[in-house]
């Protein structure tokens, strides 16, 4: 059953497609070949999206077939079983996700297609023929390792080439790749790797940030101390070249120095590829198994159809190698796209940097986050005026919803002509469940549309879908890039708990989600760290949208502490101001008015407090859920692992107010 809201009124895009964008991208030219091939015609995305969640067989195995998917094996079909948890995806194919990146499809040999930008070195750029013959250096250099199917390499490095050409020769073995930024700490590290109980790591010596020097030799020994599975260790001298290995340790030069050995060993399409991790805030961090199949068709979709990212285009994401984004950002290749990577303070020597980067680059797909955008908005920066970007035509926002203040900022200070493309989705599947498409309009503050093969829906409390309303983000088909499991999960009960115990047999992903009658979707923050009160709900999203739209306000985390005895509870808000603010009455007036006046009377806060920062993960996300635990007295060290925190001392001004709170309360005398 589906119910709908009254329409209200439409909203002006703020991008529309071309007239021409149907004969120009590479969706409009996959819609065209399903009508030759296929004979399937679709007026409208819509209409092919709905096709494509219907007819899941059809949908995907067209993936296969115009991106020209190849197999040792053939498929005996695109979907034997139809079921979450437990769908089964071209059954008897077998293939290799690092055979698909290295073809380069449109590419020449001496076309560069890797740029690695650093703050710790100078530039390196790869030709596809250097792709090729490096990635086979280190295959061999890895088998001389005795890196073999199924064994794991672990890597403690940065957003670099060697890190790209590392993860590609562990694919082509059938080995199982995981990495963690070097900005992680060593419980954090050790925590993650220490389940997978790899042979080998790769790990650098240190890096600069910015102006400053970084130096990880002491963690790198930390680090191996706490892995005994490890057979080898290979550290890249990329902060002092000149620095001695460390004993039993071998050179990255000697790893390449072996004769190439080409090949790619053909995997089944479930066979583990890579392993991802969550968060980490909230216990031991889960270890998301990806498959080499799961991942290659999702991806050609997203880069490829979504992100009509092809041979002609120079795609950029800033991330780290802790985060999706950078196994996002190697996909590019698999598109024939030139990848840049980048390593460093993206805020170095000032906030305009990374735009001066995409002029330089003449990049034409600019990916970040939505934190960033807000700050550039924030500091005012109209790099469209102060730079040559006319080979940009789009910037991709993800790790939190971004506001429509951030919407009208790109089309403003970055250029009208930019294609905006909002995603949301997850490490859990690394990729977007929503998103952009070049054939639909770009509306302020919404994301375009449900993507295609994604069966999202928005439920209410009763588990029935709704559109107009917000509601609980869940998908009632599968995705071939759904995790084939988490590690040391046998019987799968871990994997089943984290997604399918709400909805028997839907994915609840644990976002709120309205999804509008145009199709566009707007997501308002984690459903597990929601405000209602008086039986009003609202999104942490539109909460910080209010808030950090002061100028004052550089950053804020809000909570609600719940009344078990059903009164409206306590609503505390936390506010990181810019240097040099102080947290008066005046300002605790103004952020009170703001919210009065654009959400709800219910959401000023009872207390206002100033911190000297926002906890927030490596890959940008807000600690809600933590923090409100730790208010509620939790232990700190069990909620939050700091050694997986953009700014450990982030959390203490938390605790010290939790712990407050608790001794006013113990001084104060019960009233009988």
């Amino acid at each position: 059953m589906t119910t709908m809201a009254a329409s209200a009124a439409e909203p002006a895009p703020i991008w529309t497609p071309p007239a021409d964008a149907r004969e120009r991208s590479t969706m409009g030219r996959w819609l065209a070949w399903l009508e030759r091939e296929r004979g399937l015609r679709f007026e409208t995305y819509d209409a092919a999206w709905r096709w494509s969640v219907t007819d899941l067989e059809g949908f995907w195995s067209s993936v296969w077939a115009f991106f020209d998917v190849r197999s040792a094996i053939p498929y005996e079909r695109p979907l034997a079983e139809r079921r979450m948890p437990g769908a089964r995806w071209f059954p008897g194919a077998t293939l290799n996700y690092a055979e698909h990146a290295l073809r380069l499809p449109g590419r020449a040999p001496d076309d560069v297609v890797l740029v690695s930008i650093s703050q710790s070195r100078p530039t390196v750029r790869l030709t596809a023929a250097e792709l090729r013959q490096v990635v086979s250096r280190t295959r061999a250099g890895l088998r001389r390792l005795g890196v073999g199917r199924g064994d794991r390499v672990a890597a403690y490095l940065p957003n670099v080439a060697e890190t790209v050409v590392a993860a590609l020769a562990t694919g082509s073995l059938g080995a199982v790749w995981s990495s963690c930024a070097p900005e992680f700490g060593v419980a954090a590290v050790v925590d993650r790797f220490a389940q997978i109980e790899p042979t080998v790591l790769l790990a650098v010596d240190g890096y600069r940030y910015g102006a400053k020097a970084i130096d990880r030799a002491a963690e790198v020994e930390a680090i191996r101390a706490a892995l005994p599975s490890l057979r080898a260790t290979v550290v890249l001298p990329y902060l002092d070249p000149d620095r001695p290995l460390p004993a039993g340790a071998m050179g990255w030069a000697d790893l390449v120095a072996t004769p190439p050995e080409p090949g790619f060993e053909p995997v089944p399409f479930d066979h583990p590829l890579y392993i991802l991790y969550s968060s980490g805030t909230t216990g031991l961090p889960k270890a998301i198994v990806h498959g080499h199949g799961g991942i290659l068709l999702e991806h050609l979709k997203a880069l490829g159809l979504h992100t009509d990212l092809g041979p002609a285009d120079r795609f950029f994401w800033f991330t780290t190698t802790g985060w999706m984004m950078w196994n996002y950002l190697v996909s590019g290749l698999a598109v024939g796209s030139t990848i840049v990577c980048f390593d460093g303070d993206p805020a170095w020597p000032d906030l305009l940097a990374l735009w001066r980067m995409a002029a330089e680059e003449r990049l034409t797909y600019f990916g970040t986050s939505a934190p960033y955008l807000m700050a550039c908005r924030k500091a005012g920066l109209r790099p469209g005026a102060e730079l040559d970007l006319a080979a940009l035509r789009g910037v991709g926002s993800t790790g939190a919803p971004l506001p429509a203040a951030g919407f009208e900022w790109v089309a403003e200070a970055v250029g009208r002509s930019i294609q905006l493309g909002s995603l949301s989705g997850g490490t859990d599947v690394c990729t977007g469940f929503v998103g952009p498409a070049p054939i639909v309009p770009v509306w302020p503050g919404e994301i375009s549309c449900r993507m295609l093969g994604a069966k999202v829906e928005a439920f209410d409390e009763a588990g029935r879908s709704i559109v107009g309303r917000q509601g609980e983000l869940v998908l009632t088909e599968p995705l071939p890039s759904m995790p084939v499991g988490f590690w040391n999960d046998p019987d799968g009960s871990r994997y089943r708990a984290a997604y399918f115990s709400t909805y028997p047999g839907v994915w609840r992903h644990g976002d709120w989600i309205t999804i509008t009658e145009r199709g566009s979707c707007i997501i308002t923050g984690r459903s597990d760290a929601t405000l209602k009160r008086a039986g009003v709900r609202l999104g942490t999203a539109e909460f910080y949208a209010v808030v950090e739209g002061l100028p004052e306000i550089a950053d804020s985390l809000v909570v609600h502490l719940e009344d078990e005895a059903g009164g409206p509870g306590e609503l505390l808000l936390f506010v990181a101001l810019r240097p040099g603010l102080q947290l008066d009455d005046r300002l605790r007036r103004r952020i009170a008015g703001e919210l009065r006046r654009n959400l709800s009377p219910r959401h000023v806060p009872d207390e206002i407090v100033a911190v000297p920062a926002i906890p927030r993960t490596l890959s940008g996300k807000k600690l809600e859920v933590p923090v409100k635990r730790i208010l509620q007295g939790a232990d700190p060290e069990t909620v939050a692992s700091r050694d997986a925190l953009a700014v450990p001392a982030a959390l203490d001004a938390f605790v010290a107010y939790a712990d407050g709170r608790r001794e006013r309360a113990a001084a104060t005398p019960s009233v009988r």
